[in-house]
């Protein structure tokens, strides 16, 4: 923070002002950078219903599971990355649960997506599934694995991926 001030031409008390907090900064930044993620993904989804949230879903989490900038932060701060990433007082957490629940919607209102669960509840159990096969490695040791996330969402949506073709990654610009 003392740097970034520095770099600002401000002094460290009006920068806490602007932006509260280092994790309160942190936190701002990274739902800044999942947003245009989040909204990059939607945009190149295919299909509709399940298949077009499986498909964003997907892409969500292979691009941040290809992205150095962020499997470096996650390795560096691995303890307050996920209180910052998972957490329910979370503003990334309770950002991205929202994001998911507007696509979830938008199928459910073109007929698409009829589902017996409450969205905001579906986008919450989608939104866990995700942030489980992204930091896998940081939970488990296992290495992350976007098609694990794809077909485990794909399932809690009653939608069949095993007759889709293999998927390509996808790098993150």
């Amino acid at each position: 923070m003392q740097r970034l001030a520095a770099d600002l031409g401000v002094d460290r008390t009006t920068l806490f002002r602007w932006v509260g907090n280092r994790d309160q900064l942190l936190a701002e930044i990274l739902v800044s950078l999942g947003e245009r993620t989040f909204a990059d993904s939607v945009r190149r989804a295919t299909g509709s219903g399940p298949q077009r949230v499986v498909d964003a879903l997907g892409t969500f989490v292979q691009a941040l599971i290809d992205a150095p900038y962020f499997r470096d932060y996650l390795r560096r701060e691995t303890e307050r990355a996920l209180r910052l990433l998972t957490t329910k007082a979370s503003v990334v957490q309770h950002r991205m649960v929202e994001l998911v629940e507007v696509l979830l919607r938008e199928e459910q209102d073109r007929g698409h997506l009829p589902h017996p669960l409450p969205l905001p509840d579906l986008a919450y159990l989608i939104m866990r599934i995700s942030e489980s096969f992204i930091y896998t490695d940081l939970i488990t040791g296992e290495p992350p694995d976007a098609a694990k996330a794809r077909t485990a969402i794909a399932a809690l949506l009653g939608y069949d991926v095993a007759n889709e073709p293999p998927r390509r990654r996808r790098r993150q610009p």
